[in-house]
Protein backbone atom coordinates (compact mmCIF):
# COMPACT_ATOMS: atom_id res chain seq x y z
CA UNK A 1 0.00 0.00 0.00
CA UNK A 2 2.80 2.35 0.90
CA UNK A 3 4.63 1.58 -2.35
CA UNK A 4 1.48 2.27 -4.37
CA UNK A 5 1.04 5.62 -2.66
CA UNK A 6 4.63 6.58 -3.40
CA UNK A 7 4.22 5.51 -7.03
CA UNK A 8 1.10 7.68 -7.45
CA UNK A 9 2.81 10.65 -5.83
CA UNK A 10 5.70 10.17 -8.22
CA UNK A 11 3.40 10.23 -11.22
CA UNK A 12 1.73 13.40 -9.95
CA UNK A 13 5.12 15.05 -9.53
CA UNK A 14 6.07 14.17 -13.10
CA UNK A 15 2.76 15.53 -14.38
CA UNK A 16 3.24 18.80 -12.53
CA UNK A 17 6.76 19.07 -13.82
CA UNK A 18 5.52 18.51 -17.37
CA UNK A 19 2.97 21.28 -16.92
CA UNK A 20 5.59 23.64 -15.60
CA UNK A 21 7.86 22.90 -18.53
CA UNK A 22 5.03 23.58 -20.92
CA UNK A 23 4.38 26.94 -19.30
CA UNK A 24 8.04 27.88 -19.21
CA UNK A 25 7.92 29.18 -22.79
CA UNK A 26 11.08 29.13 -24.85
CA UNK A 27 14.69 28.70 -23.92
CA UNK A 28 16.96 31.62 -24.70
CA UNK A 29 20.07 33.44 -23.64
CA UNK A 30 21.48 36.93 -23.19
CA UNK A 31 23.72 38.50 -25.81
CA UNK A 32 25.12 41.97 -26.31
CA UNK A 33 26.53 44.14 -29.07
CA UNK A 34 29.91 45.06 -27.63
CA UNK A 35 31.74 48.26 -28.54
CA UNK A 36 35.34 47.49 -29.46
CA UNK A 37 37.82 50.33 -28.92
CA UNK A 38 41.27 50.23 -30.47
CA UNK A 39 43.96 52.45 -32.02
CA UNK A 40 43.98 53.83 -35.56
CA UNK A 41 47.66 52.98 -35.94
CA UNK A 42 50.01 50.33 -34.66
CA UNK A 43 51.48 51.13 -31.26
CA UNK A 44 52.60 49.85 -27.88
CA UNK A 45 50.33 50.23 -24.86
CA UNK A 46 51.90 52.59 -22.34
CA UNK A 47 49.13 52.94 -19.76
CA UNK A 48 45.85 51.12 -19.20
CA UNK A 49 43.39 52.99 -16.99
CA UNK A 50 40.65 50.35 -16.63
CA UNK A 51 40.16 46.74 -15.63
CA UNK A 52 37.55 44.19 -16.64
CA UNK A 53 34.25 44.87 -14.93
CA UNK A 54 34.99 48.53 -14.18
CA UNK A 55 32.16 51.00 -14.75
CA UNK A 56 33.18 53.71 -17.20
CA UNK A 57 31.76 57.12 -18.00
CA UNK A 58 31.75 58.67 -21.45
CA UNK A 59 34.91 60.68 -21.95
CA UNK A 60 36.90 58.85 -19.25
CA UNK A 61 40.44 57.70 -20.08
CA UNK A 62 40.82 54.14 -21.35
CA UNK A 63 44.43 53.72 -22.49
CA UNK A 64 47.43 55.57 -23.92
CA UNK A 65 49.76 54.34 -26.64
CA UNK A 66 53.37 55.38 -27.30
CA UNK A 67 53.48 58.55 -29.42
CA UNK A 68 57.15 59.04 -30.38
CA UNK A 69 56.50 58.66 -34.10
CA UNK A 70 53.48 60.95 -33.99
CA UNK A 71 55.40 63.66 -32.11
CA UNK A 72 58.21 63.49 -34.64
CA UNK A 73 55.69 63.82 -37.45
CA UNK A 74 54.16 66.90 -35.79
CA UNK A 75 57.59 68.54 -35.49
CA UNK A 76 58.31 67.83 -39.16
CA UNK A 77 54.98 69.26 -40.30
CA UNK A 78 55.48 72.38 -38.15
CA UNK A 79 58.77 72.99 -39.96
CA UNK A 80 57.06 72.51 -43.30
CA UNK A 81 54.44 75.12 -42.37
CA UNK A 82 57.13 77.62 -41.41
CA UNK A 83 58.92 77.11 -44.73
CA UNK A 84 55.67 77.34 -46.69
CA UNK A 85 54.72 80.55 -44.87
CA UNK A 86 58.07 82.14 -45.76
CA UNK A 87 57.65 81.15 -49.41
CA UNK A 88 54.12 82.55 -49.43
CA UNK A 89 55.20 85.88 -47.89
CA UNK A 90 57.99 86.17 -50.46
CA UNK A 91 55.62 85.44 -53.35
CA UNK A 92 53.12 87.96 -51.98
CA UNK A 93 55.78 90.69 -51.75
CA UNK A 94 57.04 90.01 -55.27
CA UNK A 95 53.50 90.15 -56.64
CA UNK A 96 52.87 93.54 -55.04
CA UNK A 97 56.03 94.96 -56.62
CA UNK A 98 55.21 93.38 -59.99
CA UNK A 99 58.41 91.34 -59.75
CA UNK A 100 56.48 88.08 -59.37
CA UNK A 101 53.64 86.40 -61.20
CA UNK A 102 50.14 85.49 -60.11
CA UNK A 103 50.94 81.82 -60.75
CA UNK A 104 53.86 81.85 -58.31
CA UNK A 105 51.65 83.47 -55.70
CA UNK A 106 48.86 80.91 -56.22
CA UNK A 107 51.35 78.01 -56.03
CA UNK A 108 52.82 79.35 -52.78
CA UNK A 109 49.35 79.81 -51.28
CA UNK A 110 48.34 76.24 -52.21
CA UNK A 111 51.59 74.88 -50.72
CA UNK A 112 50.93 76.75 -47.47
CA UNK A 113 47.37 75.36 -47.21
CA UNK A 114 48.65 71.85 -47.86
CA UNK A 115 51.31 72.18 -45.17
CA UNK A 116 48.75 73.46 -42.65
CA UNK A 117 46.39 70.57 -43.46
CA UNK A 118 49.18 68.05 -42.93
CA UNK A 119 50.03 69.66 -39.60
CA UNK A 120 46.39 69.40 -38.50
CA UNK A 121 46.37 65.73 -39.51
CA UNK A 122 49.57 65.06 -37.56
CA UNK A 123 48.15 66.76 -34.45
CA UNK A 124 44.98 64.67 -34.74
CA UNK A 125 47.03 61.47 -34.94
CA UNK A 126 48.96 62.55 -31.85
CA UNK A 127 45.83 63.33 -29.84
CA UNK A 128 44.27 59.97 -30.77
CA UNK A 129 47.08 58.09 -29.05
CA UNK A 130 45.22 58.76 -25.79
CA UNK A 131 41.82 57.09 -26.18
CA UNK A 132 38.77 57.99 -24.12
CA UNK A 133 35.56 56.03 -23.69
CA UNK A 134 32.98 56.81 -26.39
CA UNK A 135 30.07 55.60 -24.21
CA UNK A 136 28.96 55.08 -20.63
CA UNK A 137 28.90 51.45 -19.56
CA UNK A 138 31.20 48.75 -18.22
CA UNK A 139 34.50 47.31 -19.39
CA UNK A 140 33.67 43.84 -20.65
CA UNK A 141 37.12 42.57 -21.63
CA UNK A 142 40.73 43.76 -21.96
CA UNK A 143 42.69 42.22 -24.86
CA UNK A 144 46.11 43.94 -24.54
CA UNK A 145 48.15 44.96 -21.51
CA UNK A 146 50.81 47.67 -21.00
CA UNK A 147 53.95 46.85 -22.94
CA UNK A 148 52.20 44.82 -25.63
CA UNK A 149 52.26 45.86 -29.30
CA UNK A 150 48.80 46.40 -30.77
CA UNK A 151 48.23 46.16 -34.55
CA UNK A 152 46.19 48.89 -36.20
CA UNK A 153 42.46 48.27 -35.96
CA UNK A 154 42.71 45.64 -33.23
CA UNK A 155 40.60 46.37 -30.12
CA UNK A 156 42.31 46.87 -26.79
CA UNK A 157 39.12 46.89 -24.72
CA UNK A 158 35.47 46.07 -25.31
CA UNK A 159 32.70 48.07 -23.66
CA UNK A 160 29.13 47.12 -22.86
CA UNK A 161 26.32 49.64 -22.61
CA UNK A 162 22.95 48.62 -21.09
CA UNK A 163 21.14 49.57 -24.29
CA UNK A 164 23.11 46.97 -26.26
CA UNK A 165 21.94 44.00 -24.17
CA UNK A 166 19.39 41.76 -25.88
CA UNK A 167 17.52 38.52 -25.28
CA UNK A 168 17.60 35.91 -28.04
CA UNK A 169 15.33 32.89 -28.37
CA UNK A 170 13.76 30.71 -31.04
CA UNK A 171 10.08 30.06 -31.71
CA UNK A 172 8.47 27.48 -34.02
CA UNK A 173 6.55 28.53 -37.10
CA UNK A 174 3.19 28.02 -35.39
CA UNK A 175 4.04 30.74 -32.88
CA UNK A 176 4.77 33.45 -35.45
CA UNK A 177 1.15 34.68 -35.74
CA UNK A 178 1.12 35.25 -31.96
CA UNK A 179 4.22 37.43 -31.74
CA UNK A 180 4.97 40.79 -33.33
CA UNK A 181 7.44 43.62 -33.18
CA UNK A 182 7.00 45.57 -29.94
CA UNK A 183 5.31 42.73 -28.03
CA UNK A 184 6.28 42.27 -24.38
CA UNK A 185 7.76 38.95 -23.23
CA UNK A 186 8.50 37.72 -19.73
CA UNK A 187 12.08 36.78 -18.92
CA UNK A 188 12.93 34.26 -16.21
CA UNK A 189 16.37 33.15 -15.05
CA UNK A 190 18.05 31.74 -11.96
CA UNK A 191 18.49 34.39 -9.29
CA UNK A 192 16.77 37.10 -11.34
CA UNK A 193 13.88 39.31 -10.15
CA UNK A 194 10.47 37.86 -10.99
CA UNK A 195 9.22 40.87 -12.96
CA UNK A 196 11.76 41.06 -15.80
CA UNK A 197 10.32 41.84 -19.21
CA UNK A 198 11.61 42.64 -22.69
CA UNK A 199 10.18 44.02 -25.92
CA UNK A 200 10.52 42.17 -29.21
CA UNK A 201 12.89 44.10 -31.48
CA UNK A 202 13.64 41.59 -34.23
CA UNK A 203 11.91 38.62 -35.87
CA UNK A 204 13.79 36.62 -38.48
CA UNK A 205 12.14 36.30 -41.89
CA UNK A 206 13.90 33.05 -42.72
CA UNK A 207 13.80 29.77 -40.82
CA UNK A 208 16.77 27.76 -39.60
CA UNK A 209 17.32 24.40 -38.00
CA UNK A 210 16.89 24.11 -34.24
CA UNK A 211 20.25 25.02 -32.66
CA UNK A 212 21.91 22.13 -30.80
CA UNK A 213 22.31 24.27 -27.66
CA UNK A 214 18.55 24.22 -27.03
CA UNK A 215 17.38 21.18 -25.07
CA UNK A 216 13.85 20.24 -24.15
CA UNK A 217 11.95 17.16 -23.03
CA UNK A 218 9.17 18.07 -25.44
CA UNK A 219 9.21 17.52 -29.17
CA UNK A 220 10.24 20.70 -30.98
CA UNK A 221 9.91 21.73 -34.59
CA UNK A 222 13.04 21.26 -36.64
CA UNK A 223 12.66 24.67 -38.22
CA UNK A 224 12.52 27.68 -35.94
CA UNK A 225 12.72 31.47 -36.24
CA UNK A 226 15.11 33.68 -34.31
CA UNK A 227 13.54 36.40 -32.15
CA UNK A 228 15.35 39.16 -30.28
CA UNK A 229 13.96 41.33 -27.48
CA UNK A 230 15.39 44.34 -25.66
CA UNK A 231 15.12 43.98 -21.85
CA UNK A 232 13.58 46.85 -19.95
CA UNK A 233 16.03 46.28 -17.08
CA UNK A 234 19.24 45.24 -18.86
CA UNK A 235 21.37 45.86 -15.78
CA UNK A 236 19.71 42.80 -14.17
CA UNK A 237 21.05 40.42 -16.85
CA UNK A 238 24.51 39.17 -17.75
CA UNK A 239 25.88 38.24 -21.15
CA UNK A 240 25.68 34.51 -21.82
CA UNK A 241 23.10 33.90 -19.10
CA UNK A 242 20.55 31.19 -20.00
CA UNK A 243 16.91 32.04 -19.43
CA UNK A 244 13.30 31.18 -20.25
CA UNK A 245 11.10 33.47 -22.31
CA UNK A 246 7.31 33.43 -22.11
CA UNK A 247 4.95 35.31 -24.41
CA UNK A 248 2.56 37.78 -22.82
CA UNK A 249 -1.07 37.93 -23.93
CA UNK A 250 -2.09 41.10 -25.76
CA UNK A 251 -5.31 41.49 -23.71
CA UNK A 252 -7.45 40.50 -26.66
CA UNK A 253 -6.02 43.18 -28.95
CA UNK A 254 -5.22 41.89 -32.41
CA UNK A 255 -2.62 43.17 -34.85
CA UNK A 256 -3.86 45.23 -37.74
CA UNK A 257 -4.61 43.28 -40.84
CA UNK A 258 -1.69 43.17 -43.22
CA UNK A 259 0.77 44.54 -40.67
CA UNK A 260 4.03 42.62 -40.72
CA UNK A 261 6.59 42.43 -37.92
CA UNK A 262 9.44 44.81 -38.51
CA UNK A 263 13.07 43.87 -38.50
CA UNK A 264 15.42 45.77 -36.27
CA UNK A 265 19.11 46.17 -36.86
CA UNK A 266 21.29 43.81 -34.91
Amino acid sequence: MRLSTLFILGLLSLALAGCNNGDAGYQGWVEANLIFVGPDETGRVETLSVREGDPIEQGAALFVLDSDLQRADVAMQETAVVNAKQAFDRAQTLLKTSAGTQKNYDDAEAALRTAQARLNSANTRLVRRAIKSPVTGTVQQVYFRPGELVPAGRPIVSLLTPGNVKVRFYVPEATLPHIAYGDVVKVQCDGCPPDLTAKVSFIARTAEFTPPVIYSTEERSKLVFLVEALPEQPEKLRVGQPLNVALVARNGAQAKEGQQPKEAKR
